[in-house]
């Protein structure tokens, strides 16, 4: 005999992660239209605060706001919630989301991918695709928090505070975030190599 009032198990999705991911997909796609958040209020008739807190993650945006940032993305309401639907842990190598940030030329093979489902936990994790010649010494990063880096292959370097750590495949670099930080492509190869950065960054 089973008790009806038992109760059952919470498969419902994390609504925290489902808002965090849609955050994720609207700044992104703001970033590929090369819109302000600004520009993009203008554009949808949502305030910059409130789409500044949604793409942080936070609050609970309503379905009419999502579909006016929607259509000041110029793009379906769909593609903005399809993300929010993938929040399994496994993160598939054809799923990736793409990152526009570091100085990344998308147009010439460079790529940063989030191997991690969001930026909503105490980790953010990166696939790093540059090629030859790459250079972010013109914007060098400083923020808080701890940085690890391996490369796969290629050539990497690593410039912590203008002193240069050059790295191979199988080399890897651990650094406070606080210390002025850059990265260059030296070799003649694209390199590839894994980030983790804590907390997230981006």
């Amino acid at each position: 005999m089973h008790d009806t009032d038992a109760p059952m198990p919470d498969d419902r999705p994390d609504l925290d992660v489902m808002v965090a991911t849609v955050g994720l997909q609207i700044k992104a796609l703001r970033k590929q239209a090369d819109l302000t958040l600004d520009e993009l209020s203008r554009r949808s008739g949502v305030s910059t605060g409130l789409i500044s807190q949604i793409e942080r993650g936070k609050g609970n945006p309503s379905f009419a706001s999502l579909v006016q940032i929607a259509h000041g993305l110029d793009v379906p309401i769909g593609r903005l919630l399809h993300l929010a639907e993938q929040v399994s842990p496994v993160v598939r190598a054809h799923e990736r989301r793409s990152l526009d940030f570091h100085g990344a030329d998308s147009a010439n093979g460079d790529r940063y991918e989030l191997l991690t489902p969001s930026l909503n936990g105490a980790l953010e994790v990166l696939w790093v695709v540059t090629q030859p010649g790459h250079d972010t010494s013109a914007t060098a990063f400083c923020h808080n928090g701890e940085e690890f880096g391996i490369v796969l292959s290629g050539v990497k370097d690593v410039y912590l505070d203008g002193v240069r750590h050059r790295l191979e495949a199988g080399d890897s670099i651990t650094y406070s975030s606080s210390i002025p930080h850059w990265y260059v492509n030296p070799g003649d190869e694209p390199a590839t190599s894994i980030w983790v950065v804590t907390p997230p960054s981006w």
